[in-house]
């Protein structure tokens, strides 16, 4: 008798355990992984979103520094980290994309080691030239460069600017690309006339267009940015080609439990609807949007073989 009560009570309160554990989440502070060094502008977005986060869940939101390895050692911190919510990934095309696609070893299968949670949005990232060069649309700087083959070069400082540069150029690679560690250092060599044209983001182009120090052709973003609102998307201009988008998302570990990666991704979707959060991503070039994880874990499959054709298609090794 005594034994068939005890099974009896074990089997009911089983069940109770699992729902508190979801419903009470989270009970300790959330640890937020990001593969930048503190100061740059993917660790300033990171430390806006998670102060707003954390209003959010009622809980800190810490953010955790893992530069180094374009991304592989934040993206592995949180692979092999406990599915439990504590420990996320602020995740970006350089990690999740660019290092799986590009490595002949890849550290880890995106697909695999990690779970998809919400977008945080996409950088704003502008194709520039300086203000001197001889084309005043994206069809005349085509032209300019089918007309002097290897006359040009370009500049890049990370996976998604020269990915969409290879996609505007197309078969004919007729502009040598000059690869830098920051953008700060390709803008100055472009505003120095050692380079002709680069895909930059939101930080830094406006505040040269406006100065007349560079021309913003065209916007890799789905609608024209508040910060350029007369610089025309890609969309606008029939440039199908420019797949590329440079965004960034909220992971978990392998088997976080879904009713844990539904609540993140409705709070993060509920922080980035904040109007203070809003306004200080706007300022920082950066489009906040979120998406429920299973439109996310799309978007990222579109991405992924997006870049991955690219990267076939022009034979390219991470070096």
């Amino acid at each position: 008798m005594q034994r068939r009560t005890i099974v009896k009570w074990a089997a009911l309160a089983l069940p109770a355990t699992a729902a508190w554990g979801a419903d009470g989440y989270p009970q300790k502070p959330v640890r937020l992984v990001v593969g930048f060094a503190p100061g740059g502008g993917a660790d300033a977005l990171t430390r806006i979103i998670a102060q707003g986060l954390s209003k959010q869940l009622g809980q800190q939101v810490i953010v955790d520094n893992r530069p180094g390895a374009d991304g592989i050692l934040s993206a592995q911190a949180v692979a092999s980290a406990a599915p439990d919510g504590y420990t996320l990934l602020m995740g970006t095309n350089t990690a999740m994309v660019a290092a799986p696609t590009l490595r002949p070893n890849p550290p880890y299968d995106p697909f695999k080691a990690f779970t998809p949670i919400s977008s945080v949005g996409q950088f704003s990232m502008f194709l520039v030239v300086p203000s001197g060069f001889p084309a005043m649309s994206v069809n005349e700087l085509l032209a300019a460069v089918a007309a002097k083959p290897g006359g040009y070069n370009s500049g890049s400082s990370n996976s998604a600017s020269e990915l969409a540069m290879l996609q505007l150029l197309g078969e004919q690679r007729k502009v040598l690309n000059a690869r830098y560690k920051g953008d700060m250092q390709a803008m100055t060599d472009l505003l120095g006339g050692q380079i002709h044209m680069m895909f930059t983001t939101g930080t830094l182009a406006p505040g040269f267009v406006k100065d007349g120090r560079i021309r913003a052709l065209v916007t890799l973003q789905p609608q024209r940015s508040p910060l350029l609102p007369e610089v025309p998307t890609a969309s606008e201009l029939g440039l199908g080609k420019l797949t590329i988008t440079p965004w960034a998302g909220f992971f978990g570990p392998p088997g976080l439990p879904a009713a844990i990666t539904d609540r993140i991704s409705t709070e993060l979707q509920n922080t980035l609807a904040r109007p203070e959060v809003r306004e200080q991503l706007v300022q920082q070039g950066f489009e906040g949007y979120g998406m429920s994880p299973e439109k996310f874990a799309a978007f990222f499959r579109t991405q992924y073989d997006a870049f991955g054709a690219t990267v076939r298609q022009h034979k390219l090794k991470f070096e």
